[in-house]
């Protein structure tokens, strides 16, 4: 039987994996970096980050998201946006700051996992983080040379975190979350998101490919973005992680398969939920695999949830036992 490393190398080149990828199997991802940047808890309050975007988990809501009034928001004006955005300073790490990661990556199989670090949140994200979705939205219209120069900002101080990353840890790629779109459409048009986006992210991108040790590159938006997916190619996206049901994943997988590996179509929002069942989960992951996963081949079976866990317990591991169970249907093996 292939080690986990060796199923996903072979399901993302198209050669002879021996059963599906179960989620997120193949994966150590390190969601920690020396800024200990803080996580909001449920009904816990407000938490500050680095960049000073302050955000809270409310009650009912299953994460966090930034405050947006007034007082909150950080870049208040685009056309002034240096006097506003300041990127944490990370200059002045040294070995001695990421040695609790580098004790943790020690640890790991790193012949039967892949070590990713978890950059977050995206290049987009990071704009309507700072500005507020309405304010982004309209400053790509109304101020395109700010938004481009506030975007180039993000990205270099994301390269000076990633060559931090690749010198002391020395991972095998990213997982990089930067949600795109909503369930049915791209916030931006594919023209503007190439326009803005492209240039940037095959920047970042390739620094990855070119200074870890396996030059993986997974990428999180669990929406809507079959319209990007010539764009993520040419960025270096090896896997988008993430994808809905409302891609048309048989055609992206026939089209692009070759190219790129989808990896989900398993909806969270139809079974992460507090009514959770077993019947459902087992209808949608059946019928992802058969649908999706014909061709054994450039995709893996997975909810569009961005981290190997689910909101709810107990979803994650049904969904991979699902799974298992389609691997012993469809490969004859089943994953381990």
């Amino acid at each position: 039987m292939l080690s986990r490393k060796e199923n996903l190398l072979a399901t993302i080149k198209g050669e002879n994996p021996d059963r599906f990828v179960q989620q997120y199997e193949a994966f150590v991802i390190f969601t920690e970096n020396p800024l200990h940047v803080p996580w909001a808890q449920p009904g816990g309050g407000p938490v500050k980050d680095a960049w000073g975007i302050t955000q809270e988990w409310r009650e009912g809501q299953i994460g966090q998201f930034p405050i947006h009034d007034e007082e909150h928001i950080v870049c208040k004006d685009i056309e002034h946006w240096q006097e506003y955005v300041h990127a944490p300073k990370i200059e002045d790490f040294t070995r001695k700051d990421w040695q609790f990661l580098i004790d943790e990556v020690e640890k790991v199989d790193r012949s039967d996992q892949f070590v990713l670090p978890m950059i977050f949140p995206g290049l987009f994200e990071m704009t309507h983080y700072l500005m507020e979705i309405k304010n982004a939205l309209i400053a790509f219209y109304e101020y395109p040379d700010e938004m481009h120069e506030l975007i180039n900002y993000i990205a270099d101080y994301e390269l000076r975190m990633a060559e931090q990353w690749c010198e002391y840890v020395q991972p095998d790629g990213v997982f990089h979350h930067d949600d795109w779109g909503t369930q049915i459409s791209t916030f931006l048009s594919p023209e503007m998101f190439a326009e803005f986006f492209l240039e940037p992210y095959k920047r970042v991108y390739k620094f990855w490919k070119e200074n870890t040790k396996e030059g993986l590159v997974v990428h999180h938006a669990d929406c809507y973005a079959a319209t990007l997916v010539p764009y993520m190619i040419e960025m270096g996206i090896d896997i988008w992680q993430g994808p809905q049901t409302t891609n048309d994943l048989p055609a992206l997988i026939e089209g692009y398969g070759d190219k790129i590996t989808f990896m989900g179509g398993i909806d969270s929002g139809k079974v992460d939920k507090a009514d959770w069942s077993k019947d459902d989960i087992r209808y949608w992951t059946e019928k992802a695999c058969h649908e999706y996963g014909a061709q054994k081949k450039y995709y893996i079976p997975c909810l569009s949830q961005g981290l190997g866990i689910s909101s709810f317990d107990g979803v994650y591991d049904y969904t991979s036992e699902v799974i298992r169970d389609m691997s012993a249907e469809m490969f004859g093996t089943p994953a381990e």
